[in-house]
């Protein structure tokens, strides 16, 4: 292992960015709908949020000149790592309630884990971010985990 990973940078694990407040628009959900070839009817209405709406929700609204060369916007949660090549490595997403058209939605991203593998090319560094989106009386609607791998 080439343990790229510094005590520094694993002690930004359990690391919470601050929360993020949206307000769910009907207009939102129906363009989200049709883009993503969601046809069910109670989307193109706008009424209830389609699956992985809410990626796009919460996704940061930048220039160009603000992306990483990935194309991801840059994270500030993530610290600067050895590694700088990213792919994806999974999404997990759990719900707990619908979205609907009206909602107000507050999201805490939490990065949760940090660690390294040995790759067949070399070193992989893996996190996990965890973001954790509520209503603002605290019910859960749905809780999402990422995962990016570097290398």
């Amino acid at each position: 292992m080439s343990n790229l990973l510094t005590p520094a940078l694993l002690a930004h694990i359990g690391t919470a960015a601050p929360p993020e407040h949206q307000i769910v628009t009907r207009r939102d959900i129906r363009k989200y709908a049709i883009a993503s070839g969601q046809t069910a009817r109670k989307y193109l209405d706008g009424e209830i949020a389609p699956p992985l709406f809410h990626v796009s929700l919460f996704w940061p609204v930048v220039t160009c000149a603000e992306l990483s060369p990935d194309g991801v916007a840059i994270d500030g949660l993530i610290p600067l790592l050895p590694l700088t090549r990213a792919m994806a490595g999974g999404l997990e997403v759990d719900y707990h309630a619908e979205i609907r058209a009206g909602d107000e939605l507050i999201a805490i991203r939490t990065l949760t884990n940090l660690y390294e593998k040995a790759g067949r090319s070399g070193p992989l560094i893996f996190f996990e971010v965890i973001m954790a989106v509520r209503r603002p009386d605290g019910e859960r609607v749905l809780t999402e985990k990422t995962t990016r791998i570097l290398r």
